[in-house]
């Protein structure tokens, strides 16, 4: 028998160039039809043909229509929606640059995961080499945080499953002293609630990564964990100290993630609602005791008594 495994290379290269080629004439039709119609054109044109191999497809095989859970709906809109939005931002990007680049960029996305891993661990080897205080920035938990995000960076496919880590790096970005600087300068709304921010951007990523790594260690042999939204209903249930008892994590490291989950949850928890309800401080450095943050109507500062001129827009608000 003639071996015919070689024919994967010339199907995937005939594949690549009918991808470019649709791409190529999709973007011809954002002249006339714009962006979100060009989008349409390809899902509406697409809609037939996939009725056609679907039912070709029961035909052949004689397999029977499959039957569609409540689960199934909203995961099939979501990822619908997600694959809409991704081609308007493709052909929007067309738009802007041109196709020969935008196509680059969609197509060499591994390498650019790879590069943006070691653009972030020379950052990360630079800090740690000009810092003073080597064995304190070790311990820092911000310090293993950026390490595990450079290493899902760095690792693109044999650490695909890892890859929810990435997010780990905006705990470092948070912290950055020029990224804070300037959403101070560019937007009004960061001045005035920025404890707020970075307390739901610190919640968020606490609950993105413990939801990815429940679903990671146990969607495989938990039978309550079948899919992020069971993971996710677990980490709210367990950070909130809710505890329903319908999804458990089995064993003794079940039981220690879950204790981690409730420490660490809720004191993210009560720091955000401390944000929120505390009242809101200015940023404004006292020119005697360098005192930074006072409240918004302070006329002295209350740890020296100076006067204080603290820029206000008079809009209340």
């Amino acid at each position: 028998m003639q071996d015919t495994g070689w024919l994967w290379a010339v199907f995937t290269l005939i594949a690549a160039a009918s991808q470019t080629a649709r791409n190529a004439m999709q973007r011809e039709l954002t002249a006339t039809l714009g962006t979100v119609g060009a989008t349409h054109v390809r899902f509406l044109f697409g809609f037939p043909f996939a009725l056609m191999s679907l039912a070709g497809l029961m035909l052949v095989t004689g397999a029977p229509l499959p039957r569609f859970n409540l689960s199934y709906w909203p995961w099939i809109a979501l990822g619908a929606g997600a694959q809409i939005a991704a081609t308007m931002l493709m052909l929007a990007a067309m738009g802007e640059r041109s196709f020969v680049v935008t196509i680059a960029y969609i197509k060499t996305e591994p390498i650019q995961v790879a590069l943006f891993g070691l653009i972030f661990l020379a950052d990360f080897c630079a800090r740690f080499f000009i810092s003073r205080h080597r064995l304190r920035d070790l311990l820092n938990p911000l310090t293993w945080a950026d390490a595990a995000a450079i290493a899902s960076f760095l690792a693109p496919l044999a650490g695909e499953a890892a890859g929810f880590l990435r997010i780990l790096r905006t705990l470092r970005l948070l912290r950055s002293y020029q990224l804070l600087a300037r959403l101070r300068a560019d937007f009004k709304t960061f001045r005035r609630h920025e404890d707020i921010i970075i307390a739901c951007a610190n919640f968020a990523v606490f609950l993105f990564v413990t939801t990815g790594f429940i679903y990671e260690t146990q969607h495989a042999h938990n039978p309550g964990i079948h899919n992020y939204v069971d993971a996710l209903y677990f980490t709210v249930a367990a950070l909130t100290t809710t505890g329903f008892g319908d999804i458990t994590l089995p064993g003794t490291l079940g039981r220690l993630i879950s204790i981690i989950i409730m420490i660490f949850g809720v004191t993210l928890f009560f720091g955000l609602a401390r944000a929120v309800l505390v009242p809101d401080k200015v940023r404004f450095r006292c020119p005697k005791c360098a005192l930074l943050r006072h409240d918004r109507d302070a006329v002295h500062c209350k740890a020296c008594g100076e006067v204080l001129n603290i820029p206000d827009d008079g809009l209340g608000n």
